[in-house]
């Protein structure tokens, strides 16, 4: 059967809901402590009317210090919740008990840290008027006059801290939400990259799939109308003709929507190779920098044209870098094949002195693109400062046997 009401777990778990006891132990950490203030100024006040009590005023201490417990107890645990419902509370509980009025100053002090100051002035203000009526009436002039200023100064200061702390937790999220802004813009434009790359990878394989394809579409086409070949043999070079023509459509289809992205006219220039290294350095010499090409690989030109293409572009964007973070310092660019099993590709130059330079816009990125092309080989790629004072940047590219 059902039950008429809420089960005991269900129960229990609304009122911690309502009444906010399950905030981190930072918060309890804090509430303890602006509630240990208001008891320690309640009880000075408290103190301070007693040993100077207005004519015709009798202060029964013990129902004195019940309300101020009951008002520390409230405040502990609704401060943060509801911390306008609390302030205004306290402005009128303030008038049962003096131990109270330590409960109202930090009911106040919570409301500046916690809402903005359009939602803390009106309040503040009746609080101050409230105060200023109840002295008035009760109080002679004397001590009208210092209980209010003592009052006045006392409430400023809570009011002012409050409302600092407020602005500085402000500013720390404000700072925290453009950090992750920043990593997320970061994390974009590095993916961005990648995906970039692996386009223009795909280009370029492309390019030279078609060539290769398209080749073997023409010797199997010569095989087919040779003569004096067997009519078997002729019979299988044209299957082989008409799938190589049939892959180059597929090809053609699969890879035309990167051709008309950004870089498709690039896409049809020829593909550079190892051999071509040299000029490139040549280029970034005429342009101001000094570069040294340092070429110990035996037969540049027979390195297989795929290494060879990302070996050039490693080149590229070795200089690329190295013009931006370190303009007008020597490059020093080092091509080696030992052994005949791997390529290896560093590229090395000064960083200049003093502060390292402000973050350009994508830096990084050709970085992530360089690895996405040497993980497609099966290589390793290293990059940073050394112990000397200088940036490198080393590849190393795996050759077939």
């Amino acid at each position: 059967m059902d039950s008429a009401g809420p089960s005991p777990a269900t129960g229990t778990s609304g009122l911690a809901a309502r009444l906010d006891l399950r905030r981190p132990w930072r918060d309890w950490l804090g509430d303890l402590g602006v509630t240990a203030g208001a008891a320690a100024l309640g009880l000075l006040l408290l103190q301070g009317t007693l040993n100077d009590p207005t004519p015709g005023q009798r202060i029964v201490v013990p129902l004195d210090l019940s309300a101020g417990a009951v008002s520390l107890v409230f405040l502990l645990l609704f401060r943060r919740r509801f911390p306008v419902a609390v302030a205004v509370t306290m402005v009128f509980a303030q008038w049962t008990a003096t131990s109270t009025l330590g409960t109202t100053a930090a009911a106040m002090y919570s409301l500046a840290m916690l809402r903005p100051w359009r939602t803390l002035l009106p309040i503040a203000a009746a609080n101050m008027a409230l105060i200023a009526a109840l002295f008035w009436l009760t109080s002679p002039w004397d001590q009208f006059r210092e209980g209010i200023v003592i009052l006045g100064l006392l409430y400023g200061v809570l009011i002012t801290t409050g409302m600092l702390v407020r602005s500085r937790r402000q500013l720390i999220a404000s700072m925290e939400e453009r950090a992750r802004a920043a990593e997320e813009g970061q994390r974009l434009r590095v993916e961005e990259a990648r995906l970039l790359e692996r386009e223009r990878i795909a280009r370029e394989m492309h390019d030279v799939l078609a060539h290769r394809i398209s080749l073997l579409a023409v010797h199997a086409g010569a095989l087919e109308f040779r003569p004096d070949a067997p009519a078997d043999q002729r019979a299988a070079a044209g299957v082989i003709r008409q799938s190589a023509y049939e892959a180059m459509e597929d090809l053609r289809e699969v890879i035309g929507v990167l051709r008309g992205g950004p870089g498709g006219a690039e896409a049809d220039r020829p593909q550079p190779a190892l051999t071509d290294v040299p000029a490139l350095v040549r280029e970034a010499s005429g342009a101001g920098g000094e570069v040294v090409l340092d070429d110990r690989v035996p037969d540049p030109a027979g390195v297989p044209v795929r290494v060879g293409r990302h070996a050039y572009r490693i080149v590229q964007e070795g200089l690329t870098n190295a013009r931006k973070h370190a303009p007008g310092e020597r490059v020093r660019v080092m091509l080696d094949a030992p052994g005949g099993t791997a390529l290896t590709i560093e590229i090395v130059n000064p960083i200049p002195p003093g502060p390292p330079p402000a973050a350009l816009p994508g830096a990084g990125a050709g970085l992530v693109g360089l690895g996405e092309r040497v993980a497609l080989l099966g290589g390793t790629l290293e990059h940073g400062r050394t112990g000397d004072g200088r940036f490198r940047l080393r590849a190393r590219l795996p050759l077939p046997g």
